[in-house]
């Protein structure tokens, strides 16, 4: 079996899915089964690594065998969204795709129909779930490439190379993956993190992002006596989101669009809670759009009477109102690594260039999401994000074309090459 192939495999059944609004860091212990894999198999390659027993990250040096003094840092994440299990995944691994229905379980099929990028891989490996959990190769893919990466170095010392970093880190789908991370002991000079999407996508900018978390507190009485004393919290928090703007939704966006995004939801007549993400490229929209949901929310509590409804979105609205029966707060969970990018392009045009000498065309595009490499662009470490080749991510139907996987591994090996000399 292709070794690539046989790794990813091997990765994608451990579950690491990560839990989002806990303390605890990381989120889920089992996390560290596969970090802890990880490091015992890079020292298995003969390469220093280590891990952090109270946090999980994993790192590691390649040393160098040339003159140039920089390092090259890669990083990569270990946990799987929450959206959908990553329990007991069963890959499918389906050999020249042909183009027609991939039969998953539970009669689910990964159809052209429904996912016309499907079309763009025939003649292809396609490796997918068999529908009942998501693939996790977001990020296993990245985490594949990178092991195969420093095995191929490991075992070839014939490779010029200068000093390679590497890092695996948890929690990054619940926004925490940098919490603890220590630069200085990563010690790389500038990094690219393996976690993107299609083949080529080459990103250097991400949505400002933050969370809302909302409680409604209502008042609950007999149906049949409710006239002027009920108030259904299901409903309140029914009416917010018929505030927000109808067509700034994920399902009706795309590019820099931003958008509000009701995650998850429940509730009863006495008690209703949702959890939000707010989203925008731009700083300003981004701003407006976390200012508008504050005004609903204060247009909720004046409507339901002052003491009733209560909201905590700043200190100025969490004094003006107090504690109460409707609670909101938002977090900001990432800026737009964009402007400190832009004072580091050589990183991005170097990409490009070993993106070009594999024959891959460069997609440049925004992130309609988030990485770790946005945070750690903020904290001094320029890094933008470097396709893995998958589709569908955070879903059942998720799937990954070896062959473009490969191409990722090409490509970052193609970076040591470029790099070598600096």
């Amino acid at each position: 079996m292709n070794r690539l192939l046989e790794r990813f495999l091997r990765y994608v059944k451990i579950d690491t899915e990560s839990v989002p609004d806990v303390q605890r860091y990381p989120s889920s212990e089992k996390q560290k089964n596969l970090l802890a894999l990880l490091r015992d198999e890079l020292v298995q390659m003969g390469i220093s690594a280590t891990m952090d027993e109270k946090y999980g990250y994993v790192y590691a040096t390649i040393p160098k065998n040339v003159k140039g003094n920089y390092k090259l840092g890669f990083i990569a994440h270990v946990d799987t969204s929450s959206a959908v299990s990553g329990k007991d995944v069963k890959p499918i691994v389906t050999a020249d795709y042909d183009g027609h229905d991939i039969a998953l379980a539970e009669g689910r099929r990964l159809s052209p129909a429904e996912f016309g990028s499907l079309l763009k891989h025939v003649g292809k490996t396609i490796i997918s779930s068999d529908g009942t959990t998501l693939l996790g190769a977001d990020d296993k893919a990245g985490v594949a490439v990178i092991m195969e990466l420093a095995n191929i170095l490991a075992e070839n010392p014939s490779v010029a190379h200068g000093e390679v970093k590497i890092a695996f880190t948890p929690d990054e789908e619940v926004g925490r993956g940098t919490d603890f991370f220590d630069i200085g002991r990563f010690g790389a000079d500038g990094a690219y993190t393996v976690d993107g999407g299609g083949l080529g996508e080459l990103e250097y900018e991400n949505f400002n992002a933050a969370a809302a978390k909302v409680s409604v507190r209502g008042k609950s009485v007999h149906p049949g006596s409710a006239k002027g004393v009920m108030v259904n919290a299901n409903l309140v928090l029914m009416e917010l989101q018929s505030m927000l703007p109808v067509f700034e939704n994920p399902m009706y966006t795309e590019g820099y669009e931003g958008f509000f995004h009701l995650d998850s939801m429940h509730g009863e007549c006495d008690c209703a809670t949702a959890n939000y993400i707010i989203r925008d490229h731009d700083r300003e929209k981004f701003q407006r759009k976390k200012q508008l949901f504050a005004d609903v929310v204060d247009f909720l509590n004046k409507k339901y009477g002052e003491g009733t409804v209560t909201a905590e979105i700043t200190d100025y609205l969490n004094q003006k109102w107090g504690a109460g029966t409707f609670e909101c707060v938002i977090r900001d969970s990432y800026r737009n690594m964009r402007e400190i990018m832009e004072q580091h392009m050589d990183v991005v045009e170097k990409a490009k260039a070993a993106f070009e000498a594999n024959g891959v065309t460069p997609v440049i595009s925004p992130i309609r999401g988030g990485t770790d490499g946005a945070r750690l662009s903020y904290e001094g470490l320029p890094c933008p994000n470097l396709f893995t080749g998958g589709y569908n991510f955070h879903g059942r139907y998720e799937y990954i074309p070896l062959e473009d996987m490969q191409k990722a591994l090409d490509v970052a090996l193609n970076l040591v090459d470029i790099y070598k000399d600096r």
